[in-house]
């Protein structure tokens, strides 16, 4: 299996992947860019990838698609990104996304695992001025990276990185490739991925926060030829610290989880120096959730409030403490784990 440390970032704002920047930075550099978006074999080494421009895109994989599928994906990327298209800044931009195809290769597999794991998260997702767009993808991997250290058999494999969202198209960064399509596309994903390496049982998460981005996933794996998996939503034992107290996205919560992932993700230019300004533009769970439904108002409130994308409360990390809600997540993965595959 490729080597993940190799392609999760590392340092917030640098390197070619995308998915490292925040929404500020991205919004200052990427004018005038050319994005790529790859397509390629499971196994393409990660470093070929980030060497095909100065910002790439995730990866999709030639084993997940059939032509149909492929063609529904970058349409609707293409409309999402660099700004949804019914945005006043798509009519603005000029940065355009390249779709690069890779040859197919047949690259060898890892050692038959008795689990195989990853996350279906929305990586190419704004979090606001001060964390990067891989954000769910982090702290998927930060749990998932704990388990295959301490479990025996348990291998970690790439991510999904297109999911369901909405409440990143007004701010833009973001893509929103729809249930139906991640559906069709985690499907695809699990078979290549059975049919790849074989393993005894898949275990799938998440951080993202939708029921209908987690219901699509759940709904792509039952249509897939695996007969053995499980999925959690990582967040479901810690939504006290979190939904409950209206900090839901790139507030105080997603803040420590970064942090405590890799300190080095955080943009400190902003956090924790600009609390105040971070608190004084963020939406606040009550709003978002009445907004969802008419994304048409959702983008115009945002417009109008110049509203810098944290939907929650910032100030909600000096009441957490990542350390227990990351053993809280560990506590219910290794359950699932031991119930799926005896672990």
């Amino acid at each position: 299996m490729n080597v993940l440390s190799d392609y999760l970032p590392r340092t917030v704002n640098r390197g070619s992947w995308l998915t490292a920047y925040t929404l500020n930075e991205l919004q200052a550099r990427i004018s005038d860019q050319r994005i790529v978006l790859p397509i390629c074999s499971l196994g393409t080494p990660f470093e070929e990838l980030a060497s095909l421009g100065a910002f790439v895109l995730p990866p999709l994989y030639h084993e997940a698609l059939d032509d149909e599928l492929k063609h529904a994906l970058i349409a609707r990327i293409h409309s999402c990104f660099p700004y949804f298209e019914e945005t006043f800044a798509a009519n603005e931009s000029s940065t355009s996304v390249e779709v690069v195809e890779m040859p197919r290769v047949r690259h060898d597999a890892p050692p038959k695992p008795r689990v195989l794991s990853f996350s279906v998260d929305t990586a190419v997702e704004q979090h606001g001025p001060h964390l990067p767009l891989a954000t769910d993808t982090i702290q998927s991997y930060l749990v998932l990276g704990r388990l295959a250290e301490e479990t025996d058999g348990f291998l970690v494999g790439p991510p999904v990185e297109y999911g369901h969202l909405t409440w990143g198209l007004p701010f833009g960064m973001s893509i929103d490739i729809t249930p139906a399509l991640l559906t069709r596309y985690v499907t695809g994903f699990a078979n290549a991925l059975q049919d790849w390496s074989q393993p005894e049982a898949m275990y799938v998460v998440d951080v993202h926060g939708s029921i209908v981005h987690r219901t699509a996933i759940v709904d792509g794996l039952k249509a897939s030829s695996v007969e053995r998996f499980a999925f959690r939503w990582l967040y479901d034992p810690i939504v006290e610290f979190a939904g409950d107290r209206g900090d839901q996205h790139a507030g105080g919560v997603e803040t420590a989880m970064v942090e405590l992932a890799n300190p080095d993700l955080i943009d400190r230019r902003w956090w924790p120096a600009r609390v105040d300004e971070l608190q004084a533009r963020q939406m606040d769970l009550e709003t978002a959730i009445e907004l969802t439904p008419d994304l048409t108002r959702f983008i115009e409130h945002v417009k109008s409030h110049s509203l810098n994308g944290i939907v929650g409360d910032v100030r909600n990390y000096y009441n957490v403490d990542a350390p227990t809600m990351l053993a809280r997540m560990l506590e219910v993965t290794r359950a699932d784990l031991k119930k799926l595959a005896g672990v």
